[in-house]
């Protein structure tokens, strides 16, 4: 192989980035402490702006083209989480006890490979603390709280369009703190993924409004929201493992303090579940809970948020109900219905529509 020689030309800009050596994505994308955390211009922050103006090397397509396949494993990973909670769920477990496995497992199958790759700056930790506790007590805690909350006065189908209304949240913020407004594209891609939405949980068909559950539905929007604005943030010397084990670990640790005050119920079972059409020991769905739906989904949110900025990665993340739908059509035999997958096309094509939109912004 003939070596890489570098110009020593000055007038020549070097397009050369750190890692050249890196051509496949999904290789890539499985190396969550080499990610590069610097976000690309869209990300809703002047200083990011700033970074990637001098920096144009690092706002190059191959960089998005990452952040879609990572924001889009990490979708995959959310959605298996209600076909493994309902089987749970069907064979005694509490929706309590449930999260509180998913979470607290995932903190142990993040946190010992992060804890390796942060073996020698620990600090990092520390100084990101704020961030950290941020992310697990809002994020991760909050956001599976509010939500059950939201359940118990709404229907299934209110409550999922009220948290997800994040996406559109984010464009408002970002609309009040910079004073500009949004593309048209944008605009328009908020519009069709929200109509999309209500078309695939079958928002029409037993509707019902509790001032309550709204309550508690706003709050869980407003978590999910958070969830994508701090994994955005450039947290420097913390990759997205580290970020993802250290809100696992303070998430689960919020769940299990509201289960031993009494706040939820704790309830698990040793009986076998149904999935997949089979019978299955208890702990198969708990690992999907724990390895699926909460270590690839959130620390791959992590990364890919990093690399798309908050607003992008937030409506991709709206494609997590096209492939419930799917996964509990494969794990469940519940066959989606032509109005959701109608409803699923609105969807990507309001994705299309928000990343041509920031893309020209």
């Amino acid at each position: 192989m003939t070596a890489m020689t570098r110009t020593t030309d000055p007038t020549v800009t070097d397009p050369i980035v750190a890692h050249p050596t890196v051509t496949d994505p999904v290789v890539d994308a499985l190396r969550l402490g080499d990610v590069d955390v610097d976000p690309l211009p869209h990300v809703p922050d002047e200083l990011a702006t700033e970074q990637a103006t001098q920096h144009p090397a690092r706002t190059r397509p191959r960089g998005v083209s990452r952040g879609l396949v990572l924001a889009l494993i990490s979708a995959v990973g959310f959605a298996t989480s209600g076909s493994f909670a309902k089987a749970l769920l069907e064979a005694g477990w509490s929706p309590g006890a449930a999260v509180t496995a998913r979470i607290a497992g995932a903190a142990l199958a993040l946190g010992i490979p992060a804890l390796w790759l942060m073996r020698h700056r620990l600090r990092a930790f520390v100084d990101n603390a704020g961030v950290i506790i941020a992310y697990g007590v809002v994020a991760v805690a909050g956001s599976q709280l509010f939500y059950f909350n939201a359940v118990t006065h709404l229907s299934v189908g209110v409550a999922l369009l009220l948290e997800y209304l994040a996406p559109v949240l984010i464009v408002g913020y970002v609309w009040l703190r910079t004073r500009r407004t949004p593309a048209p594209a944008t605009l328009l891609g908020a519009t069709l993924s929200m109509a999309g939405l209500a078309l695939v949980i079958d928002l029409f068909g037993g509707i019902g409004i509790d001032p309550v559950g709204l309550l508690w539905g706003l709050a869980a929007a407003c978590c999910n929201a958070t969830y994508f604005l701090l994994a955005a943030r450039d947290t420097k010397g913390l990759p997205p493992i580290a970020l993802a084990a250290g809100g696992m670990v303070v998430g689960g640790a919020v769940l299990a303090l509201v289960g031993v005050v009494g706040l939820v119920p704790m309830v698990a079972t040793t009986r076998p579940v149904a999935l997949a059409g089979m019978t299955a020991p208890w702990w198969v769905p708990v690992l999907g809970l724990v390895l699926l739906a909460a270590a690839v989904a959130y620390g791959f949110g992590v990364a890919a948020t990093r690399r798309l900025g908050s607003t992008v990665a937030s409506f991709v993340g709206l494609t997590e109900v096209v492939f419930a739908v799917l996964i509990a059509w494969l794990l469940l035999g519940e066959l989606p219905g032509l109005v959701q997958l109608a409803g699923g096309a609105l969807i990507l094509a309001g994705v299309a529509a928000v990343k041509i939109g920031e893309s020209r912004a």
